[in-house]
């Protein structure tokens, strides 16, 4: 539902198959679409494409989630043999940033991205949006404010971090908390906001 200095924005979500930050932003009643090359796990708007497809549909608000298999710290003990792999998925990820998109936010844990592109805007924790687990979850915005914490719990727990090994481990591991989602959706969906950066640097 909308509400005041609010209005109905196109919100594309990058990268996203579970559909939650989608829906958080649907039922606030924004036009709201993920993309992904997995077809979508709730039945909905979603484009089944490599997004770099749609990316000058005149989106107002862009939230991506780029695939952190060769990026994130937690796989370094394996980088040395996937250096093509890292370049690769680095230039996805400034195709997303440099999208012609008024506002976006690019999500990702702990990375390359930090060190071979910028550091991150923001660190977000889960226990600060109503769940009580640990991980480290990083921003880069531009034209967004950070995150206001919404929700502050007791429990650490990294629950992510001790998954057992599984086919869809990578598929639990890359959901968004929804407390995360509706934080997105309750804060960067409102006209209001202020144009902080005009480009990422």
């Amino acid at each position: 539902m909308l509400r005041a200095r609010e209005r109905r924005m196109r919100v594309l979500i990058a990268c996203e198959f579970s559909a939650t930050v989608r829906q958080a932003f649907s039922f606030r009643g924004h036009d709201a679409w993920s993309c992904d090359i997995l077809p979508t796990e709730v039945p909905g708007q979603h484009y089944q494409c490599d997004v770099r497809e749609i990316l000058h549909q005149q989106w107002d608000l862009m939230i991506a989630h780029p695939p952190c298999t060769h990026l994130a710290v937690s796989g370094a003990r394996w980088w040395e043999t996937k250096r093509l792999e890292q370049e690769e998925a680095l230039a996805f990820v400034r195709a997303l940033m440099f999208a012609p998109i008024p506002r976006i936010a690019i999500e990702n844990p702990v990375s390359l991205i930090g060190t071979r592109i910028r550091p991150a805007d923001q660190i977000i924790q889960p226990h600060e949006f109503g769940h009580g687990e640990t991980k480290a979850t990083c921003l880069w915005l531009k034209n967004l404010p950070p995150l206001r914490p919404t929700q502050h719990v007791e429990g650490r727990v990294p629950r992510v971090h001790f998954m057992p090994p599984s086919e869809n481990r990578w598929k639990e591991r890359s959901r968004t908390y929804q407390g995360i989602a509706d934080a997105m959706a309750e804060q960067w969906g409102r006209e209001d906001l202020p144009m902080q950066r005009e480009l990422f640097t």
